[in-house]
């Protein structure tokens, strides 16, 4: 048997950096509160903990030339939840990696149109990426 996959996360996963890279537990400082509300908020040392964190990440993501039938999107928005609302699905201005939007994406690998692979370029790259205080 062989279940479909289609892979959809920010590599900058905020709810992930909030709850599990730096959890308020480990913060007793509160070194991390600007960072982990906002990323333009993270000092340099901090910035270069979330590209360490975004390397092991994609590092367990499946090969794109191992698994040709897994889709992927990937983006370098600090984000959580990205598919839950129209804005960040597909709406003009939503985020695109490639000037492919994630609704784009992932439609066109449902219905086997084309497998999107895609993974964004590290931050702060994407200039599409919405800010998405909700997650």
């Amino acid at each position: 048997m062989k279940t479909p996959l289609f892979i959809l996360n920010a590599a900058y996963d905020s709810w992930q950096i909030r709850n599990i890279l730096v959890p308020s537990a480990a913060d007793k400082k509160k070194e991390w509160a600007k960072c982990k509300v906002d990323i333009k908020g993270c000092s340099s040392s901090q910035l270069v903990t979330l590209q360490h964190f975004r390397d092991e990440f994609l590092s367990a993501l499946p090969k794109p030339e191992q698994s040709p039938k897994i889709g992927m999107f990937i983006d370098s928005c600090f984000a959580h939840c990205q598919s839950g609302a129209q804005d960040s699905w597909n709406a003009d201005g939503s985020p695109s990696i490639q000037k492919m939007r994630i609704g784009k994406a992932v439609g066109d690998w449902y219905f086997d149109r084309a497998v999107s692979q895609r993974v964004d370029c590290p931050y702060p790259c994407n200039q599409s990426c919405i800010d998405n205080e909700d997650d």
